[in-house]
């Protein structure tokens, strides 16, 4: 992804960040004016949502930096560290919404509807523009911001549901029982954007990539006889690297070597690999990779 995205992605998760502060703060002030537990105990999730935006953000930035004599990829990977501090925000709010849910199950309690309705209203637009400013980002660290997000639009449209319901009847039992809904989908979410998460911190193969159809058009080259110590994995989710032994024929001419490096330039960049180490040899003697084990 060009630099310029890069800062784009950023600037979205700053624009998420400072929606949700502002509104957090807002949503204080509305928990004391309509005496309602439930919207003070969103302001609560919000502000913890706020501080996981706030280390998103700065790790997004973090990433951008290029790679120096300490880090020689670069900081791609540190985005990967806000995503994993999200997730676990994510777990956190969870439970801690089932762990007040449930028991409201068997205790509703009484609610002042009118303000929930307007505060609901406020909820939905702002987290609904922090969404859209996310909606096109890629990578796993703006993708579970996102989800940050559209947990609590979802959450705010069930609050609005339950307030206009509560103005005309006295159901109290839907407040828990919708934010049991959210949460267990809020939690299949998170389980998947883990599973993405530790893949990549894990070096594993990027789904976007079959490593037998790399090796099977490395083959289909003219004058390359077999590939061997092939590697595929990604830095953050969307910059893969390549790295690979090629043994050409050991008669090939120098033109000959120099058309083999440019189809293979063309082979990386059609699976978006944004990183290739390519070493020719001229036979299996010739590797002088260095493996270390037992």
């Amino acid at each position: 992804m060009p630099h310029q995205l890069q800062r784009h992605s950023s600037g979205n998760i700053r624009a998420a960040f400072l929606l949700n502060l502002g509104f957090t703060l807002l949503e204080f002030i509305g928990g004391w004016w309509t005496n309602s537990l439930a919207i003070l105990s969103d302001a609560v999730h919000d502000l913890g949502d706020s501080v996981s935006l706030g280390v998103a953000w700065y790790l997004e930035r973090v990433s951008q930096r290029r790679e120096d004599a300490q880090f020689t990829y670069g900081y791609r990977r540190f985005s990967l560290l806000g995503a994993l501090f999200n997730i676990l925000v994510l777990l956190g709010g969870s439970v801690f919404v089932l762990s007040r849910a449930i028991p409201r199950l068997l205790h509703p309690e009484a609610s002042y509807a009118p303000g929930m309705v307007l505060f609901a209203v406020i909820g939905v637009l702002v987290n609904s523009a922090a969404v859209l400013h996310l909606r096109q980002e890629k990578g796993i660290n703006a993708r579970v911001v996102a989800l940050h997000m559209l947990e609590d639009v979802f959450g705010w449209l069930a609050v609005l549901v339950v307030s206009v319901v509560l103005l005309f009847s006295d159901l109290y039992l839907l407040d828990p029982l919708l934010s049991i809904l959210i949460a267990i989908y809020v939690l299949y979410n998170v389980f998947r954007n883990l599973k993405a998460t530790v893949k990549v911190l894990l070096q594993g193969v990027p789904d976007s990539v079959q490593l037998q159809s790399v090796n099977a058009e490395l083959l289909n080259i003219e004058h390359v006889c077999s590939t061997h110590h092939t590697h595929i994995w990604s830095l953050d989710g969307l910059h893969h690297v390549l790295t690979t032994h090629v043994v050409v024929d050991q008669n090939v001419s120098l033109g000959e070597i120099q058309s083999i490096k440019e189809q293979i330039r063309n082979l990386v960049k059609a699976y978006d690999i944004s990183h290739a180490t390519v070493d020719i040899e001229f036979g299996e003697g010739d590797c002088v990779m260095v493996e270390v084990g037992d």
